[in-house]
């Protein structure tokens, strides 16, 4: 098992469990499975601080995998027992906090692996499309949900699955609400990969620690080029990508990379 950590004055944490499980990555567990890890008030504020602190101080920590506990969700979505009979002003309150968070982990600069333990319903679905990409097991079914509830996506959903899937393909899903399964989610883009449940995390985790062993400067610019690029044309995106690469051409991992290649050795980047 992963030590368990706490970090930057995280000790009071409630509604997630983060550990390091190897060198440069983090673990975020969501951590409500008895709610079947359902998004309430309080793990919206601690998702947004986790996401917050580490945009701005990521310390030595390179890949980020967030998943959910328990077996059969990974995150039911908004928490309607704490909804009912909220009012209007507490409605928005709410819905502001779960804006910063979605904002926050859509503009989080480390790659952020998803590993999907179970249904992913509603916000929960939208967590896993603000991810970079994710790993499913084959029993986890996704939907969202919310025209069944009167409301629509606000966590980003008809942005993200739209350009998961095809736009013709989310609004099916979007105005019907109905659920589609991890087959079809690896087959449209969803989910990159389907494992066993009892090899997920450490699927995850072997593809965190690929990528934590490449230059983190050189993933910082290619995520942030793939990002700006795909909201643009293809001119300016080619355009970003060179203004990405030209800041990578005076580190010192650059100098390393080709030094490590030339002496046949590991690199040892520094991210500098």
């Amino acid at each position: 098992m992963p030590n368990v950590v706490w970090h930057r004055n995280m000790d009071s944490l409630s509604t997630l469990v983060c550990s390091e499980p190897a060198p440069h990555v983090l673990l975020i567990s969501l951590n409500r499975p008895e709610a079947a890890n359902a998004l309430n008030t309080k793990m919206g504020e601690e998702l947004g601080l986790i996401f917050q602190k580490y945009a701005a101080d990521p310390g030595d920590i390179r890949c980020v995998l967030f998943t959910g506990t328990g077996e059969k969700a990974f995150c039911a979505g908004g928490d309607l027992k704490e909804r009912n009979g909220m009012s209007n002003k507490a409605w928005l309150a709410q819905h502001a906090i779960f804006e910063r968070f979605f904002f926050a982990m859509t503009e989080f600069p480390l790659p952020i692996i998803c590993a999907v333990n179970g249904h992913a319903f509603g916000g929960g679905l939208e967590m896993v499309l603000a991810s970079d990409f994710a790993y499913g097991v084959p029993n986890a079914k996704f939907a969202l949900t919310e025209t069944k509830l009167g409301i629509m996506p606000g966590g980003g959903g008809t942005q993200t699955l739209p350009r998961a899937v095809g736009p013709r393909r989310a609004k099916e899903f979007i105005f019907s609400a109905r659920p589609f399964s991890a087959k079809e989610a690896a087959e449209w883009g969803v989910l990159n990969r389907i494992c066993t449940p009892e090899n997920l995390i450490s699927e995850c985790l072997d593809t965190a620690k690929t990528i934590a062993a490449n230059g983190p400067l050189s993933i910082l610019q290619a995520k942030k080029a793939i990002q700006h690029g795909l909201q643009t044309d293809l001119k300016r995106g080619q355009w970003l990508e060179i203004e990405a690469y030209n800041r990578l051409v005076f580190t010192e991992d650059r100098l390393e990379g080709v030094r490590a290649f030339n002496e046949k050795r590991p690199p040892k980047f520094k991210g500098k």
